[in-house]
Order: structure tokens, then C-alpha cells, then sequence
């Protein structure tokens, strides 16, 4: 998606991807900055972690407490958090209503933060539900959207089924569904008119999404998130506005947007 971008536009640069296993973050920054290089993206399960080692943090970072883009200007790490605006664009572009909403948010790692950052600055929401498989790490996320102002409180995945039909926008920002695994919601338990959002983009069709479209409810994909994120991430490496259509044609290819 970026290097179709830079390709696009001219720019003689390129985005390679770099397997960074847990325990070697420190390393794989250290080799970075010696590379002089301008500029990378962090994923899972570093968003949180990189921010020990950066030299400053955006407002976008610090809101999230989380990094998924990092600048280089003249050698200073400057990490952002561009996944607060990816999250909320494809929401803003289909004009959600949030008022009087009820949320129901899987996962409780670096994009979920971002999501909550997000919403947070939305009026009108109701109930913000956070559900994890690590307890803990929900509750600090919940105490994190109630100093944004949220009405949050955190349930066990195996009160999901429970609170899912209740939900006007039920959100997953974990890895199920990457692998092809079933979703832990099923299509009796999401109400009609709702809002599912799948932050995974590969596939692009999960069963989350297929179980949404059997309850009739309104789907945003994951490549709508990555596709935006990433737009922010090209702009602020370069300071010009970034080619979407490009962008999205790329991740998509020949086939088009799913029906």
C-alpha cells in the first residue's frame, strides 16, 4: 500500500516490513535509528511497549497511549498514533449517529486504545462495554475511557453473548479472525441495524463480518481502518497529501471492494 503510494507520486522511497519478536524491540530501534532511517510503523504487540524508546510523542500518542507511527526528524523518534483517525473516519464517512449509542469493544490491546480514543471524542455515547480475555488489562483501558469522559465497565469474553444483542456498535480490535477462527459472536447475538466493525483486514471477509450480514446489520471493514491510518502515517512521513484511491486499489487489487 505504500510503496504503491510512493510509486504513484514519484518518491524515491520504500516500506519494507521486519518481524520484531517480543524481547527485541530495544534492538530493532537501536538498529533503526542507525540506518537513519525516516520513518516505520509499529503493529502488535509493540504499540505500547515503543514508546519507551522514542525521543518525543504526539498528542495523537499520548491521548491513545499507544504508538503505530513513528518520525524521524534529523535523528528524533517522534511516535504518533494515526489509528485514532483511522478508526473514526469510515464511521464519520457513513454520518453514525453516536448519540445514545451503546458500544461493545473486543480487546483491550493498542488498537483498542486508539479506538477508545476515538470515541471518546464522539458526543452522545451511551455505554462504552470493554471485554478482554486479560481482565486486568480491560480495566485499565476502562479507567483510561473514563478520564476521556466515557461511561465504561468491563465484562469476561464469556459475557460477550450476553451484552452483544444490546449493542448498536459491537467492535473487534483482537486478532480473531486473522487466522480464519469463528467469531465469538454469532448472528443470533447481533441485533438488527447495528454496526459491526472488524479491525482485521486479512481476509477482508471474517465470519464476524458474515455473521453481521446475516443479522442485517451495517459492516466496516478492517481495510477501511488500515487504508486511512496508513494515509495519515504517508502524510506525516511526507508531508503530502496521500494517493487513498491508489492506497486502497493496492491492498484490494483486481476484485474490488467486497460486495
Amino acid at each position: 500500500m505504500q510503496n504503491a503510494a510512493f510509486q504513484a507520486l514519484g518518491l524515491n522511497c520504500t516500506y519494507i516490513a521486519f518481524k520484531v519478536a517480543r524481547g527485541e524491540l530495544k534492538g530493532s530501534i537501536d538498529s533503526l535509528r542507525a540506518l537513519r532511517i525516516s520513518g516505520f510503523n509499529v503493529t502488535v504487540p509493540h504499540k505500547v511497549e515503543v514508546m519507551e524508546y522514542l525521543d518525543e510523542l504526539d498528542t495523537t500518542a499520548k491521548r491513545a497511549s499507544a504508538v503505530n507511527t513513528v518520525n524521524s526528524i534529523e535523528g528524533i523518534f517522534k511516535g504518533y498514533n494515526t489509528d485514532i483517525h483511522g478508526f473514526i473516519e469510515p464511521l464519520l464517512k457513513r454520518k453514525v449517529d453516536f448519540q445514545g449509542m451503546n458500544v461493545l469493544l473486543l480487546g483491550a490491546g493498542g488498537a483498542a486504545r486508539a479506538a477508545v480514543a476515538s470515541l471518546s471524542e464522539q458526543p452522545g455515547i451511551k455505554k462504552l462495554v470493554i471485554a478482554n480475555r486479560d481482565s486486568e488489562r480491560a480495566e485499565v483501558l476502562s479507567r483510561m475511557g473514563s478520564s476521556l469522559g466515557l461511561k465504561c465497565e468491563t465484562v469476561t469474553l464469556d459475557e460477550v453473548h450476553r451484552v452483544s444483542p444490546e449493542s448498536d456498535l459491537i467492535i473487534n480490535a483482537t486478532t480473531i479472525g486473522m487466522g480464519g477462527e469463528p467469531s465469538m459472536i454469532d448472528q443470533k447475538q447481533i441485533k438488527k441495524g447495528s454496526i459491526v466493525y472488524d479491525m482485521v483486514y486479512r481476509p477482508v471477509t471474517t465470519d464476524l463480518i458474515e455473521n453481521a450480514k446475516y443479522a442485517q446489520a451495517a459492516v466496516v471493514y478492517g481495510y477501511e481502518m488500515l487504508v486511512e491510518q496508513g494515509a495519515k502515517a504517508f502524510e506525516i512521513w511526507t508531508g503530502i497529501a496521500a494517493p487513498r484511491e491508489v492506497m486502497k486499489k493496492s491492498l484490494l487489487g483486481v476484485f474490488g471492494e467486497p460486495a
